[in-house]
């Protein structure tokens, strides 16, 4: 999979989960902006997801 492929799937996974997302939305009104962030990398398996495509950009 070369680099435009992993960022094209980057970008259809944060359209279509990350965009209108409630458990963020509920997070950052409830905890704050950083809790809900925090969340999103590190138990969210979207968020999973898009880090390790992430990583493998590098």
């Amino acid at each position: 999979m070369n680099r435009k492929q992993k960022l094209d799937e980057i970008g259809e996974l944060l359209d279509t989960y990350c965009v209108d997302c409630l458990l963020k939305q509920h997070f950052r009104k409830e905890y704050g902006k950083t809790y809900a962030h925090s969340f999103c990398i590190s138990q969210c398996t979207v968020g999973l997801k898009l880090k390790e495509l992430g990583e493998k950009l590098s």
